[in-house]
């Protein structure tokens, strides 16, 4: 049992994903669900939870008082104040614009449906407050690598290209044709790692979060789970949403995030970066590289 209790959702999040690994099997359940449905547990009673997580109630009650808390209420009250102002109530906003639609197909509506949901899970103080800290260790830093690989290799693209506009010192990290060591070779102490990764993880983000961390690299972390392998030893952890009807994670809560890390760093960075914005655009304007309407 911790000595103090958490006092916000991160911290209860952090602290579940600390002592996971040496929870009994009927506590990682009643973890797994804190850790995955925030909302339920703010709004449901304990019971009801306990049914979801498919335990007893009184193992909630062990799980609550294991981070250090004296009653189950006094947990949720946690998961109550986070999502007091968000996040934004967006699902079911498909659905209901079914009838506008004229159309039958629930496929469609399913998959505005989840992305309606994935966004508004995203936007709740909590998560506000580790963009600004994200935000600020990233203006901090002297390079920042930008790692992802397979299916969010977008996500990373868009990150550094996105963000190189304004922060020349960010660098997407390809791997290719064995390159993964020789390109995070030169960051160490002062600089940092941005790493994104869902379910299925793929082996090279881990294995480049084990060489930046052994060089002295801070690590924010973008993933769908607390429990997930790129967690450990991260400075900051975004835990988001990726569900959706179809057969891979989606990625449109992390590009969501990426976009407000990013105007984060302007709108709080130095005017220098303001500065590289309107260069960029008024290079890429000279060299004809866009089509202007006429």
């Amino acid at each position: 049992m911790q000595e103090h209790s958490p006092t916000s959702l991160d911290e209860v999040n952090q602290a579940l994903a600390a002592c996971y690994a040496e929870l009994s099997p009927q506590l990682k359940l009643a973890a797994n669900y804190v850790l995955e449905q925030p909302m339920e547990i703010a709004f449901q009673s304990i019971r009801k939870s306990a049914t979801a997580a498919e335990v007893t109630p009184s193992t909630l009650m062990r799980l609550a008082k294991r981070l250090g808390f004296d009653s189950y209420e006094q947990f949720r009250e946690i998961f109550q104040s986070a999502v007091q102002s968000g996040p934004i109530e967006l699902s079911g906003r498909a659905s209901s614009l079914k009838a506008l639609a004229n159309t039958d197909d629930q496929v469609f509506l399913d998959v505005g449906d989840t992305a309606f949901d994935n966004i508004g899970r995203l936007f709740t103080t909590d998560t506000q407050a580790k963009v600004r800290e994200a935000a600020e260790r990233m203006l901090a830093a002297g390079k920042v690598a930008v790692v992802g690989f397979r299916d969010t290799f977008a996500c990373a693209y868009h990150f550094a290209y996105v963000g190189r506009i304004a922060m020349p010192n960010i660098q997407l990290i390809r791997g290719q044709e064995g390159g993964l060591l020789t390109e995070l070779a030169p960051f160490g102490e002062g600089d940092l790692v941005v790493a994104i990764g869902f379910d299925p993880y793929c082996a090279e983000t881990v294995r480049a979060l084990e060489i930046t961390r052994a060089n002295g690299v801070d690590a924010i972390v973008i993933t769908d789970t607390l429990r997930s392998p790129l967690v450990p030893g991260a400075a900051v952890t975004f835990n988001i949403a990726t569900a959706t009807p179809h057969f891979f994670p989606s990625i449109l809560s992390a590009i969501t995030l990426i976009e407000a890390i990013l105007a984060e760093c302007v709108a709080y960075g130095p005017e220098a970066l303001v500065d590289n914005v309107t260069t960029f655009e008024s290079r890429m304007r000279a060299l004809g590289a866009y089509v202007e309407l006429e």
